[in-house]
């Protein structure tokens, strides 16, 4: 086993958990986003977690740890595309506040972006 420094994560084991742990969280958001579209929508159970795996994601690999597996760019901006596209198309039968639907949605395209721009540096 390789050991490269003192951190919690300088170690082959810990990467190997790393990436099982991040290859999780983009498993779910994979079955998530490939699923019925309804499963997304901004009131129901993925429509909140996907965002909040995407935001986990690139708060770990902002860490530049080894071991993080994140899906390629591409992938990314079609998952954005297909949850803004059901994210828009529900949101106003929510019946939001005045001002969080656009507030929301800016921060659901800058999740989605910073995602895919980490995972463009590391690729």
């Amino acid at each position: 086993m390789g050991t490269w420094g003192s951190g919690n994560f300088d170690d082959d084991t810990a990467a190997d958990h790393l990436s099982d742990l991040t290859g999780r969280l983009v498993g779910e958001v994979a079955k998530a986003m490939s699923g019925d579209p309804v499963e997304i929508e901004p009131d129901e159970y993925w429509g909140v977690a996907v965002p909040c795996n995407l935001e986990l994601l690139y708060l770990i690999a902002q860490q530049d740890y080894v071991g993080v597996s994140l899906p390629d760019p591409e992938t990314i901006h079609g998952w954005k595309d297909r949850f803004l596209a059901v994210w828009d198309g529900a949101i106003d039968g929510l019946e939001p506040k005045p001002g969080h639907k656009e507030r929301r949605r800016e921060v659901l395209v800058r999740t989605f972006d910073q995602l895919a721009e980490v995972a463009r540096r590391e690729g």
